[in-house]
């Protein structure tokens, strides 16, 4: 719960400087599609299942923001009208042009794609001017820093050299899909408070991935 309320301050802090904001959100605290083979399942289940607890993510995320004064609508790619809005682009544009948060629950709606994947679709299908990756790192390393403390952050890469070098902090499928549109990526620590402010104001934080 505190991480919850803290996480949706700041965006609600961004979002009152008045930026348009569009969150997909992942579930692995409850489910990860990746986990399949510990449990026993297939593939394609155990990502419908993650999808589903991207949902339940979003549903508290949105009930939060409201909470401390915002306006947020959760969006899903997966049709359950009963709990949420099916994602529609138009209908996502319009609550962004009515200045209200955007959550996107479901990932794409499809197995075998990421949330990173989701995140970078969604964010070119509502026009987003930058991809912010909110992690646990303070950006892309050459190394795990959790084996090599002492190993820095590049400031900066592009999407050639993400792809080549196969730095895994975010999936090669979502960069790629960048690099097409040109979509500048910041990977991020979300741990660290007041982040997302400093990456909006243009604060050097984390790793910007873009072209050369």
């Amino acid at each position: 719960p505190g991480v919850l309320k803290r996480v949706a301050s700041e965006l609600l802090e961004v979002h009152r400087m008045g930026v348009e904001i569009g969150v997909v959100i992942g579930g692995g605290n409850i489910f990860r599609g990746l986990h399949a083979a510990e449990y026993g399942l297939t593939r394609v289940p155990a990502d419908q299942m993650g999808m589903l607890a991207t949902v339940i993510n979003a549903i508290a995320l949105g009930e939060v923001l409201n909470s401390l004064g915002g306006e947020a609508r959760v969006m899903s790619a997966i049709d359950m009208n009963k709990i949420s809005e099916t994602y529609v682009r138009g209908k996502a544009l319009n609550h962004l042009r009515e200045k209200r948060i955007v959550i996107f629950g479901a990932g794409t709606g499809y197995p075998y794609f990421s949330t990173d994947t989701a995140a970078a679709l969604r964010a070119m299908e509502m026009g987003a001017e930058v991809l912010l990756k909110a992690t646990k790192v303070d950006g892309v390393y050459a190394e795990d820093p959790g084996k090599a403390p002492l190993s820095e952050p590049f400031p900066r890469l592009t999407y050639q050299e993400m792809l080549k070098r196969e730095l895994r902090v975010m999936d090669m499928t979502a960069v790629a899909l960048a690099m097409g549109q040109n979509l500048p990526i910041i990977v991020f620590n979300l741990k660290r408070t007041g982040s997302i402010r400093k990456v909006v104001q243009g604060e050097r934080v984390g790793t910007l991935i873009s072209g050369e």
